[in-house]
């Protein structure tokens, strides 16, 4: 009876550390959660804050941005997310940098434009000053 108790605690201690999330990823997951979120507002700051000074930003359809035009996309209404949903997603992190895949689900107003897109996207993203920013995104059409 002994040895099947360990054997049982055994198995939920593995089980549990196997699906918990770490720290990082947690953060991670937040970040990305910001994103969204600046995205669908459109607002300047909060983009900025989530974005390397580096960012590459790879479009669906092969066109790719640094930072500042990514930012004035969204500004302008250019880019206007209604909503985004995200599945599916995965969070690797290896010391300061994290690769993330999800499918993404969006209602878009680009250029006065109505239309649903759905992507899968990797992003990168790096830890800099103790805080997971964007380096760098690319999608391709489901």
């Amino acid at each position: 009876m002994r040895i099947r108790l360990l054997l049982v605690m055994a198995i939920f201690l593995f089980a549990t550390d196997v699906f918990a999330q770490s720290k990082a990823e947690k953060q991670v997951a937040m970040a990305v959660d910001q994103l969204k979120d600046a995205m669908v507002s459109g607002e300047k700051s909060a983009l900025d804050d989530i974005t390397s000074d580096r960012l590459s930003y790879g479009h669906s359809n092969g066109r790719t941005e640094d930072k500042s035009a990514f930012i004035e996309a969204f500004v302008s209404g250019r880019s206007d997310f209604i909503s985004i949903e995200l599945s599916n997603q995965t969070i690797t992190v290896k010391g300061k940098t994290a690769f993330v895949r999800h499918q993404l689900t969006a209602n878009v107003n680009d250029n006065g434009v109505p239309n649903q897109i759905k992507l899968h996207i990797l992003t990168v993203w790096v830890k800099e000053n103790g805080k997971w920013i964007l380096l760098a995104r690319q999608s391709v059409k489901i």
